[in-house]
């Protein structure tokens, strides 16, 4: 780890509209895009409630659930829960 210095981070100041526009631009859409992502965000919130009500599975189990199935990493989880349960037996 490094020590910490008082040099002040020196940013450049963009003077040409061209650069202006650009960085306006790039601002633009990626607001935009934080905009749908929390859009998305509310939507699985939502769809996870709905299954919640409808069908009586808790949320919780759900969104373990809805993660598995996007990263499609069933294997991977399942064998990480038999390495815990090894190692919660090691010291049990």
């Amino acid at each position: 780890m490094t020590a910490p210095t008082n040099v002040p981070h020196m940013i450049i100041i963009p003077t040409s509209d061209a650069d202006k526009q650009r960085m306006k631009g790039a601002m633009d859409e990626i607001s935009n895009a934080y905009t749908r992502i929390e859009a998305e965000k509310d939507f699985i919130k939502e769809a996870i409630i709905s299954l919640e009500d409808d069908i009586g599975i808790p949320k919780k189990y759900l969104s373990k659930m809805a993660r598995i199935y996007h990263k499609n990493n069933m294997n991977e989880v399942v064998a990480e829960i038999e390495d815990i349960e090894a190692l919660l037996e090691t010291i049990g």
